[in-house]
C-alpha cells in the first residue's frame, strides 16, 4: 500500500524544504493527474509516496524519513502519460540528466562575513569563466576551488570584483553556462553550492566582490526538464513553463519562459533572491534583457513587445533595491538605451548599471586598424564621453568580455596583428585601449587574461596560459598600476572616480585627444588623461590645463617597466603656464611616444 502523506502549508516554499521533522517536497504541476515522488529514502519505489494536490497546481508531501544527502526525482503521470522530472527547484543535482539531491541551503558557515560591494565609481570588474580560469587538471574543466586559488592575484591586481560566467548546471563537462538546465542547481562539475559560497567567501575575504552571470531570456535548450515538466503543451512547445506560441522563440531556442504566468514569475524573482539570500552573491549580470523585453530583442516594434517581461524586470529590480540595497544589477542589452538604467518609478527597467556597446565597438575598432589615418577619433571622443543624463558609473565600459573575444572575433592583441600577439604593435595599441578603459568615465571591466596579453579566442576548453605571468609580466604592472590610479589608491587622481568629464583637446591630424576628469576639482582631484594614436613621437606638443602649477606624471603606458622593447619616450613633469589654450586656463607642452597614453594630476 502507498504509505500515507500529507500537504504541509505550514512549511511554505517550493522544492525540497528541510524541516525538524523531515523534508517537505513542493511541485508546481496543474496538468498532472498524480504525481509521486521517488528516491533513495522509499529506495526508488514509484508509486509507494504519492502527493497531496492543493488548489493551486501544486503537489505536497511530508517524509519523515528524508534527509539532506538524499537522491530524489519526481514521477508525474500527465496527459501523455508517466514523465520522470528533476525538481526545478533543486539546490543540487548530480549532473544536467542525474537526480535532484536534498540540500540544506542554511548549513554552509558564513562566519562573520559582513562584506559590502565597492560604489560604483571606485569598482574594477574581472569577468572570468569558472571552467578556463585555472585549470588544474588536464581534459577537465576548472572548478570553484581552483579558481579561488587565484583570488590573491587579483587582488594584488587590484580588481575589487569578479563576474562570473553563468554557473547553473548545464549539459556536459565543457559550456560557457548560457544554456541553463537548472536554474536553481549550481553546476556539479566546478564543485556544486557549497563549493561555490567557499569561493565567494574566499572572494569576500580578498576584499573581492561576486557578481553572477544568469540567464533569463531563454532556458536551455538541452537537459531541460522543465520542458513540458508535467506533460502539458500547446503547439509542441515547451508547456507550463514557456510561452507557446510565437512568443517562445529566441536565437537560442524556442524556450523563453512565460513572463506572464504567476508561477513562473515568482520562479525567476525567487531564482533571483537565492543569490542574495543564500549565495551572498554581490550581484548579478542579466544576460540579453533586449529579449525580455521583446521577441526580436527590437525596441522599435511594437508587435514585438513583450510587456509581461519587461514589468517582470521592473518588479525583481525594484525587489532587489528595497531587500538588497547596496547590491547591483547589471542589464546587458547591447543598445545604450536609456530605459535600462532608468529608476523604476521613472519608467525604466530599473538596473543599476548596463554593458555599454558606445563604447567597446568604436575602441576596438580604433585600435584594431592597421592604418593610423583610418582611426576615427571623433567616435573614440564620443565614446569617453558617452553618457545617459545619469549618473556616469551606470555602464559598464571595456574592450574585451566572452562576447567580442569569441563569435567570429579574437583578444584585441590578436585581432591587432594575428599570430603576432606579443608584437609591439599589439601591445601598444592594445594596452592604449586598456588604459581608456580604466580612464573613461563608467565601471571599467577586464576579460580573463587581458592583463596577460592572452591570445586567441575564448573558448571553454581552452584554459588561461598562467605561464604568461613571467613573460607579460610588464603588461600586467600596467594594468595593476592603472587600475591603483582608477581606484586613486595612491591618493592623487580622486577625479578618475568622478562624475566629470571633458574631452577638450581634438587633434585628428595627429591623432591626439586629452581630456579631463574631475571630482569637486583641485589637486589630488583633477586627472589630465593625454591619448595618442599614432606611431609617431610627438614633442613640445602645447595642449591646456585647468591649473597652473606643477604636474606630475603618474602613468606613461610607454614605460620599459611595461615592455623591454617600448620606447621610453619620456613624459617629465612639467609646470604650466597661465596662457590659455583649448579652452582652458593654462598650458604645457608635452612629450609623448607612440599609442601611448599619459596621465598627469597634482599633488595636493
Amino acid at each position: 500500500m502507498p504509505e500515507k502523506t500529507k500537504t504541509v502549508l505550514s512549511r511554505p516554499g517550493m522544492g525540497a524544504i528541510l524541516g525538524a521533522k523531515g523534508v517537505t517536497f513542493r511541485v508546481w504541476a496543474p496538468n498532472a493527474e498524480q504525481v509521486y515522488l521517488t528516491g533513495t529514502f522509499n529506495d526508488w519505489s514509484k508509486d509507494s509516496t504519492p502527493l497531496a494536490k492543493d488548489n493551486n497546481g501544486c503537489w505536497s508531501a511530508e517524509i519523515p524519513q528524508a534527509k539532506a544527502g538524499d537522491e530524489y526525482r519526481y514521477l508525474i503521470h500527465g496527459p501523455k502519460g508517466p514523465v520522470s522530472r528533476i525538481d526545478p527547484y533543486a539546490r543540487k543535482v548530480t549532473g544536467s540528466t542525474g537526480n535532484g539531491v536534498i540540500y540544506d541551503p542554511k548549513a554552509f558557515d558564513w562566519g562573520k562575513d559582513s562584506f559590502k560591494i565597492a560604489t560604483g565609481n571606485e569598482l574594477v570588474i574581472y569577468e572570468l569563466h569558472i571552467g578556463t580560469f585555472n585549470v588544474k587538471e588536464k581534459g577537465r574543466p576548472g572548478t570553484f576551488e581552483s579558481a579561488a586559488e587565484k583570488l590573491p592575484y587579483l587582488r594584488e591586481l587590484g580588481i575589487n570584483a569578479v563576474e562570473v560566467m553563468p554557473v547553473v548546471e548545464f549539459p556536459g563537462d565543457f559550456s560557457w553556462g548560457y544554456n541553463p538546465s537548472h536554474p536553481f542547481a549550481v553546476e556539479s562539475i566546478y564543485g556544486g553550492p557549497d563549493a561555490f559560497k567557499s569561493f565567494v567567501k574566499v572572494a569576500h575575504e580578498q576584499g573581492i566582490a561576486v557578481i553572477v552571470d544568469v540567464v533569463y531570456n531563454h532556458f536551455g535548450p538541452g537537459d531541460l526538464d522543465l520542458w513540458q515538466f508535467d506533460g502539458w503543451s500547446q503547439n509542441d512547445k515547451g508547456g507550463i513553463y514557456f510561452y507557446n506560441d510565437h512568443r517562445a522563440f529566441t536565437p537560442w531556442g524556442d524556450t523563453r519562459p512565460d513572463y506572464g504566468r504567476e508561477e513562473v514569475r515568482q520562479y525567476l524573482r525567487n531564482n533571483v533572491m537565492m543569490w542574495f539570500e543564500e549565495y551572498c552573491a554581490d550581484g548579478l549580470r542579466w544576460d540579453m534583457i533586449a529579449y525580455i523585453k521583446s521577441i526580436d530583442g527590437s525596441d522599435d516594434n511594437p508587435s514585438s513587445a513583450i510587456p509581461e517581461g519587461w514589468s517582470l524586470m521592473q518588479w525583481i529590480n525594484d525587489e532587489i533595491r528595497k531587500l538588497y540595497p547596496g547590491k547591483i544589477s547589471i542589464g546587458e542589452s547591447m543598445k545604450n538605451n536609456s530605459w535600462v538604467i532608468k529608476d523604476v518609478g521613472a519608467g525604466g527597467a530599473g538596473f543599476n548599471a548596463q554593458w555599454d556597446a558606445g563604447f567597446v565597438h568604436p575602441v576596438r575598432q580604433a585600435v584594431i586598424l592597421r592604418d593610423d589615418k583610418l582611426r576615427d577619433l571623433g567616435a573614440v571622443s564620443k565614446a569617453i564621453e558617452h553618457r545617459y543624463d545619469l549618473d556616469v558609473f551606470r555602464r559598464i565600459i571595456y574592450t574585451e568580455s566572452h562576447d567580442e573575444v569569441a563569435n567570429g572575433r579574437a583578444r584585441v592583441p590578436e585581432e591587432i596583428w594575428p599570430g603576432k600577439v606579443d608584437s609591439w604593435f599589439s601591445k601598444k595599441r592594445s594596452t592604449l585601449a586598456g588604459a581608456l578603459v580604466l580612464t573613461s568615465p563608467g565601471i571599467p571591466m577586464i576579460f580573463e587574461g587581458q592583463e596577460l596579453l592572452e591570445d586567441r579566442w575564448f573558448q571553454d576548453k581552452e584554459p588561461i596560459d598562467w605561464a604568461r605571468v613571467q613573460d607579460e609580466h610588464g603588461i600586467f604592472k600596467m594594468y595593476r598600476d592603472l587600475i591603483a590610479l582608477r581606484r586613486n589608491l595612491p591618493g592623487t587622481t580622486r577625479g578618475l572616480c568622478g562624475q566629470n568629464t571633458h574631452v577638450y583637446h581634438f587633434n585628428d591630424a595627429a591623432k591626439i585627444i586629452a581630456f579631463h576628469r574631475w571630482d569637486k576639482s583641485g589637486p589630488a582631484d583633477s586627472v589630465v588623461v593625454v591619448v595618442n594614436m599614432i606611431n609617431q613621437n610627438c614633442d613640445d606638443y602645447l595642449i591646456g590645463f585647468p591649473r597652473a602649477g606643477l604636474w606630475k606624471t603618474r602613468f606613461n603606458s610607454d614605460s620599459y617597466k611595461y615592455g623591454p622593447n617600448f620606447a621610453n619616450h619620456p613624459t617629465p613633469d612639467l609646470q604650466t603656464q597661465e596662457e590659455k589654450a583649448d579652452g582652458l586656463p593654462c598650458s604645457g607642452k608635452i612629450s609623448i611616444g607612440p599609442y601611448t597614453v599619459v596621465i598627469f594630476s597634482q599633488d595636493k
